[in-house]
């Protein structure tokens, strides 16, 4: 036990003085800064583009619903890229560059050394998520004079969940292939698929591919049916490719 919190701990501060510290928080904080203006100002923009063009046509009036919606679309698409990107190496680095041969001469298990790297990332994760929830609630307050929190925390929760969902699938990616290029690839041309089998129906309702249509309902502030079932089955499939990696890592030649 004490051996994995050391490794934690290492692993902190990996993230902390690598340009991982940098990359994603600077996505989410521009996500979170500018989902909200866009949100307030994209129609009297198209107003002031098209002229009298489509002077007939009545834009709806933008409420903190769309910036919340705004912030999940960003997530949900460059977020979700930049993440699977990101971790394609988040095993398959440290073995290339030597680093895990050295941890493991350590007293930390194979086993620890994966789920501890996933875990500290979730975490980690978590932390930016909460972050960016945060700028973007008092941005919308700003713009907009009023802010729900429960619609925009909520859709926050669904997608942290899909992005959990992805990054325990790039840490079996990661040890199942050496490249972090071809792990990332493989993780990208997922959530392609994934994505257009959730236009149907029971794939939308009993997988992650439903999790994304679900926080952008919920971040407008309307009511959706059968969250439950994508959120579980989500985070079971995480936990069993955190577990699968395991495995597999406990049985390669490094």
């Amino acid at each position: 036990m004490r051996s994995a919190l050391v490794f934690a701990r290492k692993e902190t501060f990996e993230i902390l003085r690598t340009w991982r510290v940098f990359v994603l928080p600077a996505i989410l904080l521009l996500f979170a800064v500018t989902g909200p203006l866009i949100a307030k100002y994209t129609p009297e923009l198209l107003s002031a583009v098209a002229g009298d063009q489509f002077s007939s046509l009545r834009l709806p009036t933008p409420t903190a619903g769309d910036a919340y919606a705004q912030w999940i679309k960003n997530l949900g698409q460059i977020g979700i890229f930049a993440l699977i990107i990101i971790y394609g190496g988040i095993v398959s680095g440290e073995r290339r560059s030597g680093t895990a041969v050295l941890v493991l001469t350590k007293p930390v298990s194979r086993v620890a050394f994966v789920v501890v790297k996933a875990v500290v990332n979730i975490l980690y994760l978590t932390l930016l998520l909460a972050a960016g929830t945060l700028v973007t609630w008092g941005v919308t307050a700003l713009v907009f004079g009023d802010a729900p929190g429960g619609p925009l925390w909520s859709s926050a929760l669904v997608w942290l969940v899909l992005a959990v969902f992805y990054l325990a699938l790039m840490t079996l990616f990661s040890v199942l292939i050496p490249s972090a290029a071809g792990a990332a690839g493989l993780g990208l041309g997922l959530f392609v698929v994934i994505s257009v089998a959730a236009v149907w129906r029971p794939v939308a309702d009993w997988s992650p591919g439903g999790l994304l249509g679900r926080a952008s309902t919920l971040a407008v502030g309307t009511a959706t049916d059968q969250v439950l079932w994508p959120v579980l089955v989500s985070l079971a499939v995480a936990a069993a490719a955190v577990a699968a990696a395991a495995a597999v890592f406990r049985r390669q030649e490094l």
